[in-house]
């Protein structure tokens, strides 16, 4: 009975954490969301001769292909974020955006490193859900793709982008013997099972965010380390990639999980 009240306790704190925010939750979701893709778009602009000489000698494309690449990738990125902001064209920037993630993995040989691979295929993950988000009844580019039983193709995008998602906490879990570490593994497990599944999703997933951004500023604090410094730029990358995973799950905390969950299957129940 005590860890039922307990639970519903939680819920309470969660719900009136929606009430209060519901109006600029989506908003601050979306900045999070899209902020891997802005400062990186950034970063193609003031690091052009840097980026354009690795893909160059990487490649051995030429001059000229390895300026089309960040071109591409300042262009891409940095257009697609602006409409996404402005809420314009919002599911063609989220499709660019995943092309630019797509050509990121294989020209920067992401896919033969596991933990950046899921940190990708993460933020594949938001993306979905933001094109879930932005998908108006009758604007849809998918309006003429039927609907598999009960369900439509916006729910099932919720459903890959919460099991997507969720990819950025395998990137964290620590495998030693330590009591706290011990300890969060198991909790950690048990929320991204929670968010996967759909249950309790939106208590699960508010709680993933403050975990997350615990860990992002303890971890992260590029703020800390002098800009010559290599360490500065990887952890700057660590740290906007996580906080477009928070705002992936910031955006199921304000939509919920979507049709094909638990949390909507206990309505008919």
């Amino acid at each position: 009975m005590g860890q039922n009240d307990l639970m519903s306790n939680a819920e309470d704190v969660a719900d009136q954490f929606l009430r209060v925010t519901k109006q600029y939750l989506p908003h601050v979701a979306r900045l999070c969301l899209i902020s891997t893709f802005l400062e990186d778009g950034i970063r193609m602009w003031f690091q052009w001769n840097e980026q354009r000489d690795y893909i160059e000698a990487t490649w051995n494309c030429g001059y000229f292909l390895a300026a089309c690449f960040v071109l591409v990738n300042l262009l891409g990125q940095l257009g697609s974020c602006v409409l996404i902001l402005s809420r314009n064209f919002v599911q063609y920037a989220c499709f660019g955006l995943f092309g630019i993630i797509a050509l990121q993995t294989i020209a920067y040989s992401i896919l033969w490193d596991l933990k950046f691979l899921m940190r990708n295929l993460a933020l594949g993950g938001g993306l979905l859900l933001l094109l879930a988000e932005s998908r108006g009844e009758g604007k849809s580019m998918f309006a003429g793709v039927p609907s598999m039983g009960e369900h439509s193709p916006k729910q099932y995008m919720q459903l890959g982008g919460r099991v997507l998602l969720v990819l950025m906490f395998m990137t964290l879990v620590h495998f030693d013997l330590s009591l706290i570490s011990i300890l969060q593994n198991l909790v950690g497990m048990a929320l991204i099972v929670l968010v996967a599944v759909g249950f309790k999703t939106k208590l699960a997933a508010l709680t993933l965010v403050l975990w997350l951004f615990g860990v992002n500023v303890y971890f992260n604090a590029f703020w800390t380390v002098p800009a010559y410094k290599p360490m500065h730029d990887f952890l700057k990358y660590d740290f906007f990639q996580t906080m477009s995973v928070i705002g992936g799950l910031l955006l199921i905390v304000a939509l919920g999980p979507g049709g094909v969950s638990m949390d909507e299957k206990k309505k008919s129940w």
